[in-house]
């Protein structure tokens, strides 16, 4: 530490813990640590969460893009996706990116987290972590043995049901995918409803679920538009966290931690914040002259996504979502959203699922896919098409293909380079292609020909494999579900970074507790499994 930054932090507010990000993980930690008297300070880079867009489920378009409440993120193009840059917003507010994604609640395959146990992580297989998500969640229906009903996180059903839902519906169900009431209980292949983080047509955020009740506590103190620049050492001890303003980066501050700094910043900005903070591949911390903490390579490394791709049909004999938005049919569907009656503002931007299989053999789902009675230009969530149209999505659920983030400067408000080399395996190519077919099937069921009007997106012309290759890597997108950068895995994993109890590696009072620490790809969204994180984390702390 430099003379200056050791000045900066003798004068600095001393808390027990130091949280650095407000998100999925982020609130959930800060409500926990601090119901049991601990002192605690969140810093959150970007403002609170005031916008309407951030509480209005509908204001998902508006949000994700909208660079004051989102980092504008992407990939770096590659031949894999024509190259093409591919954007990668991440939440920059109050809640994080549960204040602007798509507010699917899905938690994936007890299988997953049976596997991370399995990676040398003890207490993190599925009977270890299913009552970390019952015990956050408030569910009606499904059953005890899987569903919470006391927590905090209201997840509930669908309440808008349009005729094309139900028609693709049907046609899943005659293709084989049985229809599944309830994909995060016992069994999670099927074809349904998506279950959402909305209650009352309003989003529910970590920030309102968890983060603004624990605010009147006198001992958390929550920070906007502080933005951290380095973790703070004394040796390899982590004593607390430098922060500024975004718009005045030269006016430095710092809080103390005198047990615990806690990393939550996400995929991206974690390790771009461990970095900068000495800990990581130490060629890359020298090459941008930063003071080597600790030699970690796996930090920035195991980068993973969901790359999603959309096929898009023109409908008939039905309004769809594209009509409801506009003049008239808009001002209803709010006067409705206003009375608390079902309505498009209180959607998420997908309503239903599908988990299935690319291959008959397999025992389990490695696709999944959303639907949606409306259409957007070119199959990308964003503008709507001029036309009446369903999108069938799809994406591989544990992509082979791992990329990186690494920091281009230590200047702390420069984005990182981000590497997601989507499609780089040949596996995920196979894969991804099958599951283009299989929602281009369902599509074209019996169930929805009366409201079909042709393939629009790719287009009948587009069939074989090597045109739906192409396809996909000319339109598809991030789901923006990024994870592993700063995996979890035993000391003896060159490629490690935090143990099972999340504490870095190598160094003291630092851990990094968001989807970052994730050592593969859950088979879902992953922000009911990064809530989970944050939930049993606040456990591990305790104990410590």
């Amino acid at each position: 530490m430099s003379p200056a930054q050791q000045a900066s932090l003798r004068d600095a507010d001393t808390f027990d813990y130091v949280i650095v990000g407000s998100g999925a993980a982020g609130s959930i930690l800060a409500n926990r640590l601090s119901a049991d008297g601990a002192t605690v300070c969140v810093l959150e880079a970007g403002p609170p969460d005031n916008s309407p867009f951030l509480h209005i489920p509908a204001g998902f378009i508006k949000a994700v893009f909208n660079k004051k409440y989102a980092w504008q993120f992407s990939s770096e193009g590659t031949a894999q996706t024509n190259g093409r840059r591919v954007p990668i917003p991440q939440g920059r507010t109050l809640g994080g990116s549960t204040s602007i994604n798509g507010l699917v609640y899905n938690r994936g395959q007890a299988a997953d987290f049976d596997h991370w146990a399995s990676l040398g992580n003890p207490g993190w297989a599925y009977a270890d972590v299913l009552p970390y998500f019952k015990s956050m969640e408030r569910r009606v229906g499904g059953d005890d043995r899987y569903r919470g009903r006391q927590g905090e996180l209201p997840v509930t059903d669908i309440d808008w049901i349009h005729p094309l839902c139900e028609a693709f519906i049907a046609g899943a169900v005659e293709q084989g995918i049985p229809r599944n009431p309830d994909y995060n209980g016992a069994e999670q292949a099927g074809v349904g409803y998506f279950q959402r983080t909305i209650s009352n047509g309003w989003r529910m955020s970590t920030a309102k679920c968890f983060l603004k009740p624990a605010m009147a506590r006198k001992n958390l103190d929550v920070r906007t538009y502080a933005q951290a620049t380095r973790v703070l050492f004394d040796g390899t001890r982590a004593v607390g966290v430098a922060y500024c303003h975004p718009a005045h980066p030269s006016r430095l501050r710092a809080v103390r931690a005198s047990r615990e700094v806690i990393v939550a910043c996400g995929a991206i900005n974690t390790p771009k914040l461990l970095q900068l903070s000495g800990i990581g591949p130490a060629d890359l911390l020298r090459q941008h002259g930063i003071d080597v903490v600790r030699d970690l390579p796996g930090v920035g490394e195991n980068l993973s996504d969901h790359y999603s791709v959309r096929i898009v049909a023109r409908v008939k004999n039905s309004k769809t979502m594209n009509e409801l938005v506009k003049g008239f049919s808009l001002a209803g569907q709010i006067s409705r959203w206003m009375m608390k009656r079902p309505s498009i503002m209180a959607l998420s931007p997908s309503l239903l699922h599908y988990f299935w299989k690319s291959t008959p053999e397999l025992t389990a789902p490695d696709l999944q896919g959303v639907f949606t009675p409306a259409s957007y230009k070119e199959g990308y969530v964003g503008v709507l098409d001029d036309f009446p149209g369903m999108t069938a999505g799809v994406w591989q659920h544990r992509p082979d293909s791992r990329g990186q983030v690494r920091i281009q400067s230590a200047d702390p408000l420069q984005d990182p380079i981000i590497l997601a080399n989507y499609l780089a395996d040949e596996r995920d190519q196979v894969t991804l292609v099958r599951g283009i077919r299989l929602a281009r099937r369902l599509l074209q069921s019996q169930a929805l020909a009366p409201f079909s009007d042709g393939e629009a997106l790719p287009g009948p012309l587009c069939e074989s494999d090597s045109e739906l290759l192409d396809f996909a890597r000319r339109f598809g997108v991030s789901s923006y579900h990024v994870n592993g950068t700063a995996r979890m895995g035993p000391a003896d994993d060159k490629y490690a970074v935090v143990d099972a109890q999340l504490r870095v590696h190598g160094v003291q009072n630092l851990r990094v507790i968001d989807s970052s620490v994730m050592p593969s790809m859950p088979s879902a969204n992953i922000c009911a499994a990064t809530m989970m994180i944050g939930n049993k984390a606040a456990d591990l702390i305790r104990k410590a």
